[in-house]
C-alpha cells in the first residue's frame, strides 16, 4: 500500500503561510545548492496532491506547473478541465485518497495547503509528516494545523539541522 506524506515548510509558530497565502518568508533560507533533499524526497512519489490556493500560488510563480510529470490533483469546489496529468477534483478528498493507496505506484505528496491537511488529518490519512521548520515566528498568517482534529501519536523517524537554520523533522504515524 502506498504511503502518503505531507512535505511543507512552516515558521516556528506554526504558520504555512502569511496573510493573504503570501509564502515569502520561505526565501529567509534560501542557499544556492540546497533544496533540503526536496529532489531526493520528489523522486519518490508519483502523485501529488494540493489545494486550489497552494497551486494558484505556485502558478503565479513559474510558467508549468512542477509537478506536470506526475499525476496531480488540485483539490477545488470549482471544476476545471484537467491540464494533461493535472486534474481539479471537487469529489470527496478521502475516497480519492483512500482509492489511490490501493492502487501500484511511489508514495503520495501531500503538498498543501492547510485545508487540505487537516480535512486528511481528520480522516486519519497522513502516514508521515515531513515539515522543514523555517526559523521565523510570523505572529499570523495561515496555520499548518487547525483546531478540531483528532490526536496523533508519531514516531520520530529523522531530524536534520541546516546551517541557515532550518531544521527538517520526519515523522511517521504510529
Amino acid at each position: 500500500m502506498r504511503t502518503v506524506i505531507l512535505y511543507i515548510a512552516s515558521s516556528l509558530d506554526g504558520y504555512i503561510a502569511k496573510p493573504n497565502d503570501d509564502l515569502s518568508f520561505l526565501s529567509l533560507v534560501q542557499k544556492e545548492g540546497e533544496d533540503y533533499g526536496y529532489h531526493d524526497f520528489v523522486n519518490t512519489v508519483d502523485v501529488v496532491i494540493l489545494g486550489r490556493k497552494t497551486y494558484d500560488w505556485v502558478m503565479k510563480q513559474v510558467p508549468e506547473f512542477p509537478h506536470a510529470d506526475k499525476e496531480s490533483y488540485i483539490i477545488t469546489r470549482t471544476a476545471r478541465p484537467s491540464i494533461g496529468n493535472t486534474h481539479f477534483y471537487t469529489g470527496d478528498l478521502a475516497a480519492l485518497i483512500n482509492e489511490l493507496k490501493t492502487k501500484e505506484g511511489k508514495n503520495i505528496f501531500i503538498d498543501g495547503g492547510a485545508e487540505v491537511v487537516n480535512a486528511l488529518m481528520k480522516s486519519h490519512l497522513v502516514d508521515e509528516y515531513i515539515i522543514s521548520v523555517i526559523p521565523v515566528m510570523l505572529g499570523e498568517g495561515v496555520r499548518l494545523f487547525n483546531e478540531g482534529r483528532p490526536e496523533e501519536r508519531l514516531q520520530l523517524i529523522s531530524s536534520k539541522a541546516f546551517n541557515t537554520g532550518l531544521v527538517q523533522l520526519h515523522y511517521k504515524r504510529k
